[in-house]
């Protein structure tokens, strides 16, 4: 749980460039990527994420201007990048408006749980690293380059000067 609306902010920063940062390496065409017929594709994930943020946020009575429809999911992957990093950078400023950090204590029953804000924003952003682990295996079924998260990506490896490890 977060304690200090600065905690969350600077993690935030950090996993939202993370997501930012497979948002620009998505395609048009790589937005119908999907793991199976009939399963959500890389552009669904991708706008999920970026609508999950206001929708999540909502729940506690914050008022934030994010795109709220997940559907029907765009066509641009240009769109929906630049959606993911206004709907970022939306909540950052909305919390630090409207909240304050006696205000992470709260408690609100969301989604049939009850959760404090701080415990909600722990959940938004695990929330989205799940999706995110969702999207780079659809990056990769669909030819698109990967950026290492948490690490190094198989690419990247030669550009340290490093052999990648053996698969």
């Amino acid at each position: 749980m977060f304690q200090t609306l600065d905690q969350f902010s600077d993690i935030w920063n950090a996993e939202s460039a993370s997501t930012q940062s497979l948002m620009i390496n998505l395609t048009d065409d790589s937005l119908a990527q999907e793991v199976l017929p009939g399963h959500w594709t890389l552009g669904r994930i991708a706008w999920h994420i970026v609508t999950a943020i206001g929708v999540i946020a909502s729940r506690t009575g914050l008022s934030v201007d994010i795109p709220d429809q997940d559907f029907p999911v765009p066509a641009s992957s240009a769109f929906i990048s630049a959606s993911y990093q206004q709907a970022s950078n939306a909540i950052v400023q909305a919390i630090k408006l409207q909240w304050n950090n006696k205000s992470l204590y709260e408690v609100h029953t969301i989604f049939g749980q009850t959760m404090s804000k701080g415990d909600l924003l722990t959940f938004l952003v695990a929330h989205q690293i799940h999706h995110r682990g969702q999207m780079t295996i659809l990056m990769r079924q669909a030819g698109l380059t990967v950026p290492g998260l948490y690490g190094p990506a198989k690419e990247e490896w030669a550009n340290m000067g490093m052999e990648a490890p053996k698969m």
